[in-house]
Formats: C-alpha cells, sequence, structure tokens
C-alpha cells in the first residue's frame, strides 16, 4: 500500500464507513501534495455526526506527520475548504503541530463565532485513531482540530493549552454546535 492508501484504509476501518473523496481546486491548490485529498465520512449506527479529514497533508518524508479532522453536525463543503487551506499553511506558511492554533480566515459554518482551529488530542476516540504506525516510515498522528472563538484564542494565550483544555470540560463544550457562543 501506498501512502495515501495507508491514511484512507486507518480512518476508514477506525470510522467504519467508506468516505467520499474531495480535493478543492480553487485557489493554490497545485502548492499542495499530489496525492493531498480530503475525505469526508457520513454519519453511520455508531455516530450522528459528520467528519471531515484530511488525507497527505503531511507526506512521508516529513520528519513529523499529522493529518487533522473536524466535526460537523451536517453536511458542509465549507469544510473541505477550510481544511484544505488549514493544509496550505501547513505546507507552505508554518509547519502546525499539536496544541497549535489556527485562523480559519472565516466562520467554521453559517455565522459561526468560531473562525479558528485549535489542534488536539482527540479525546472523544483515543490512541487507535490518534497513531498510526507504518514498518519503515514510523508514526502518524491524527488530531482534531476544534473551531473555537477569537476570545477562546486569548484565553489560551493568557492561560495556556491546559487552562483552555479546563474551560472546554468545565464549560461542557457542545463541539458540534457551529452557533454556539463564546465560552469565555
Amino acid at each position: 500500500m501506498d501512502y495515501q492508501d495507508e491514511i484512507i484504509k486507518h480512518l476508514t476501518e477506525f470510522w467504519n464507513t467508506e468516505p467520499k473523496i474531495y480535493f478543492f481546486t480553487k485557489g493554490p491548490s497545485h502548492k499542495l501534495p499530489y496525492n493531498f485529498r480530503i475525505l469526508e465520512f457520513e454519519p453511520n449506527k455508531d455516530r450522528d455526526y459528520w467528519i471531515y479529514a484530511t488525507c497527505c497533508m503531511s507526506q512521508e518524508l516529513d520528519s513529523k506527520r499529522l493529518e487533522l479532522f473536524l466535526l460537523s453536525n451536517k453536511q458542509d463543503e465549507g469544510l473541505i475548504e477550510i481544511l484544505t487551506a488549514v493544509a496550505y499553511y501547513h505546507r507552505n506558511t508554518a509547519k502546525l503541530d499539536l496544541y497549535n492554533t489556527v485562523n480559519f480566515g472565516k466562520p467554521w459554518q453559517n455565522d459561526s463565532k468560531c473562525t479558528f482551529g485549535y489542534i488536539s488530542l482527540p479525546y472523544l476516540h483515543g490512541t487507535a485513531l490518534e497513531n498510526l504506525y507504518i514498518d519503515a516510515l514510523g508514526n502518524i498522528n491524527f488530531y482534531w482540530l476544534i473551531p473555537i472563538t477569537e476570545e477562546e484564542l486569548l484565553y489560551k494565550q493568557n492561560n495556556g493549552i491546559e487552562g483552555l483544555e479546563n474551560l472546554f470540560e468545565s464549560k461542557s463544550i457542545n463541539y458540534l454546535n457551529a452557533e454556539r457562543l463564546s465560552l469565555v
């Protein structure tokens, strides 16, 4: 299996759904890896939400390999654009990693106050999703891109990662509600 096939197989087995595969062609998509795609997983009997995931945002020869996923309560092609923009940023501007934040440049969905994303461990899904080990390459990490508001971003900057994650827990963040208000 090639690198892309390994990622698709890992996510398909974990999410228990065959994905639709997209390539966003607007903008400078030619500056993304040739095999970069966005995978869309529809709800199934095990979960009632949609999942959008990068595939080959990182490449085999990268020193740190990571892929990201977003959760959504509805099918939304706008998330394909957001993940493509994040992948472009990762490949062409600054390498992203766990606990980084990124500016979406637009609302997460509709008129959402969430215009940033926070890269988190996949707490709801565990290490079976988080880690894919490939012989001769090593590990690929799959991290959760959680949409956050500008106020929550500032809260993270002032209170650290643990402070932000404690805020999520204490306020029982609804990760699927694009219309949610800031927790701060």
